[in-house]
């Protein structure tokens, strides 16, 4: 009988949560920038072994929401963990004993509640300029009482990843496969051209404006014959970004929309012709009735 079952990753901003799910999944399905909170909304990648079938939720980083925008995203972690049938809690090694610091009083009840396994997964351990600096974070955490095991990796190196997943389908229930073998995500397309011009925007603007910045796709019209057309709103906070947004004569927007494209077309694998639009819509992180619509 084969084993599946759904595993959620968290932990906080930029310790590789979706450089992990990418190198399991085997295809870029998670954004990632060296921008803290890249990931949003909970991605979904489904890695099918011979026997084992593991969807991966990759949530956004824990943190202590400043506004609702943040507070939908930390609503994303919790459900995942209420989802999922296994947990991994992922950290940085290089940070030492403040790997963990996200899990704050109320995040170690809430995971202790769950009653799930939960592994603590030790990542950018090629890092380290010494690896005995790890035996040493592994016993301050096993005081904390609630991992299964501990597994020192290399996420971008894929170094160790292959063990992990060994012990991440011991503790999932048998059933059969709950998606086909090729499958690597549920989610449509417009969700991750979206992604892609958000990340294109992440690597190309500075301070704020990331931030501040929404990807809403408004058409994605299919063509047999030509280009597929994909129509897509920036929405920015404050009129003083728009300007920064746009850049002189229109020169940035055109940059961004170049890259973008040529991200989407490797993605798509077709030609598209893409139209950005810039839109101000003031304060919408914090706006529930836009947040709503724009899938938070």
């Amino acid at each position: 009988m084969p084993k599946t079952g759904y595993v959620a990753i968290v932990g906080k901003p930029n310790v590789g949560k979706s450089t992990l799910m990418n190198i399991i999944v085997g295809a870029k399905l998670s954004i990632v920038t060296p921008k803290p909170q890249t990931t949003r909304k909970n991605v979904l990648g489904i890695h099918t072994g011979e026997d084992v079938q593991i969807v991966f939720l990759d949530t956004p980083g824990a943190l202590i929401p400043r506004y609702e925008m943040q507070r939908s995203m930390m609503g994303f972690v919790h459900q995942s963990i209420e989802d999922a049938d296994v947990i991994l809690a992922l950290a940085d090694a290089t940070h030492g004993l403040h790997a963990l610091n996200f899990l704050t009083d109320e995040f170690i009840e809430a995971l202790k509640a769950s009653g799930k396994p939960i592994i603590l997964v030790l990542n950018k351990t090629d890092l380290l300029p010494d690896k005995k600096e790890i035996l040493p974070l592994i016993v301050e955490f096993q005081k904390l009482g609630i991992f299964k095991e501990f597994f020192p990796i290399s996420a971008l190196k894929n170094r160790f990843v292959e063990d992990l997943l060994k012990s991440i389908a011991s503790y999932l229930p048998e059933a059969d496969f709950l998606y086909e073998p090729d499958f690597l995500s549920d989610q449509p397309e417009r969700f991750f051209v979206a992604e892609i011009i958000r990340e294109t925007i992440f690597l190309e603007y500075g301070q704020e404006i990331p931030y501040s910045c929404e990807v809403n796709i408004t058409e994605f019209r299919e063509r047999e014959a030509g280009k597929w057309y994909i129509g897509a709103e920036i929405i920015i906070e404050r009129d003083t970004q728009k300007g920064i947004i746009i850049g002189a004569k229109g020169e940035k927007i055109k940059q961004v929309g170049k890259r973008a494209r040529i991200r989407i077309e490797k993605h798509l694998e077709r030609p598209v012709f893409l139209e950005l639009f810039v839109k101000v819509r003031d304060n919408w992180r914090n706006n529930t009735t836009m947040l709503k619509s724009f899938g938070y």
